[in-house]
């Protein structure tokens, strides 16, 4: 049996789909995190979220969740200049929580860590600036004493 290549004729990755949603409760967090941060663009948010789930060994609870009445993006925003680097991190990461593979497997896995994700952003009640943010979600990395 011949598996389905993640990549396009080009070599770059297949998006796991052409365009994000983010649920109603994914969009209020969203606003939240605009309002905490100072961060402009839920795009750039939505990739920290992304990322702070697929930091985790476990894979995220699936849940039902209706995306009526939330956000819409594009993957090539959402991804902006790491879009292949995400796309194959999801594909990956979606065998390794057994969804499968395929465009499938790999949305409904960037669906379930983007809204775990976001669920984690704004779970800290200390965060009031970037900077908060940045010390919260940015691995420290220990200072070398001479």
């Amino acid at each position: 049996m011949e598996r389905a290549s993640s990549q396009d004729i080009s070599g770059k990755m297949k998006p796991p789909l052409e365009t994000v949603r983010v649920s109603q409760l994914g969009r209020d967090q969203l606003i939240k995190l605009k309002r905490q941060t100072g961060i402009e663009h839920w795009n750039i948010l939505c990739r920290w979220a992304l990322c702070a789930s697929l930091r985790e060994k476990t894979p995220p609870s699936a849940s039902p969740m209706s995306l009526d009445g939330g956000v819409e993006m594009s993957w090539r925003v959402f991804g902006g200049e790491f879009s292949d680097i995400l796309a194959g991190l999801i594909a990956v990461r979606a065998r390794q929580d057994g969804l499968g593979e395929g465009p499938e497997a790999a949305a409904y896995c960037l669906r379930l860590h983007l809204h775990r994700g976001l669920g984690y952003l704004v779970s800290g009640k200390d965060t009031k600036s970037i900077d908060d943010f940045f010390h919260r979600w940015l691995p420290q990395k220990p200072v070398e004493k001479s």
